[in-house]
């Protein structure tokens, strides 16, 4: 990306504007204050704010009049009409998604691969009572930290693998110790040998996590399913209930996928 910005005129301009609209959309419904752009965006408050500006005056993004947070924009939901008949698979995914979470009473998830994250497009809430609240639409984790990211990250060919690690080396500073290259590469060989991916509490304390990888018609992980409970729901005879009925879910979203016409 970096020889990039610096080869192409303008290339760095768009990087950040785009680095911007990302958090944007990730801030969700309640929006995102210039504080925790700038800060995100490693940007300067006057940088973030000026390319911000810019950015609304165009229509892609909106700054609520009362909180001062920013917000999608207009235009960004009409590209994002025009770009979902050839991308978006909620509407394949919903009913299952949904299945999903009938089935388990735990909360389920749809996400997306894009780059080197995953994006939380849909959610389901399950019957129990208890929930975590750790993913919703539009929230973005690297690969390899929620479980569905995981589960996308293990079943990619080893050399975009090792790229990956590569590129992130800062993935300990950013989530912790069990995100070392070592520990992860383990639960990625654990990942591929179960089928599913597992995340014990890392992220929030006592919120567990299941992802499966969903793939597209050339075999390659780009969605996955997941599910995310209290740990005390996630016992080791329970987890294995769950996965299967996970799995078989997102075998079901494969073969869905392969089958339409996108």
């Amino acid at each position: 990306m970096e020889s990039v910005s610096r080869s192409v005129p303008g290339a760095q301009a768009i990087a950040r504007a785009a680095s911007l609209l990302r958090l944007v959309t990730a801030g969700g419904p309640d929006g995102a204050s210039l504080q925790d752009l700038a800060r995100s965006a490693d940007l300067s408050r006057s940088t973030a704010h000026r390319i911000l500006s810019a950015l609304r005056a165009e229509g892609l993004v909106d700054r609520d009049a009362e909180s001062t947070r920013w917000m999608p924009g207009p235009e960004l939901f009409l590209m994002g009409s025009v770009a979902a008949a050839r991308y978006d698979v909620t509407a394949l995914a919903r009913d299952i998604v949904r299945s999903l979470a009938v089935k388990t009473e735990e909360s389920a998830f749809l996400s997306v691969r894009r780059a080197d994250e995953t994006v939380c497009l849909l959610r389901e809430e399950g019957s129990f009572p208890i929930r975590s609240f750790v993913l919703s639409e539009g929230v973005r984790f690297p690969l390899g930290v929620a479980s569905a990211g995981l589960a996308i990250l293990s079943f990619l060919p080893d050399h975009d693998v090792d790229a990956y690690l590569e590129r992130h080396p800062d993935l300990e500073t950013a989530w912790g110790r069990p995100h070392r290259e070592r520990p992860l590469r383990t639960r990625i060989a654990e990942t591929k040998e179960r089928g599913y991916a597992v995340n014990p509490g890392l992220i929030v304390e006592g919120s567990w996590g299941l992802g499966a990888a969903v793939f597209d018609r050339s075999g390659r992980p780009e969605w996955a399913l997941s599910l995310t409970g209290v740990g005390f729901r996630f016992g080791p005879d329970r987890i294995n209930d769950l996965g299967r009925t996970l799995l078989a879910h997102a075998h079901q979203l494969s073969a869905r996928i392969a089958g339409s016409r996108r």
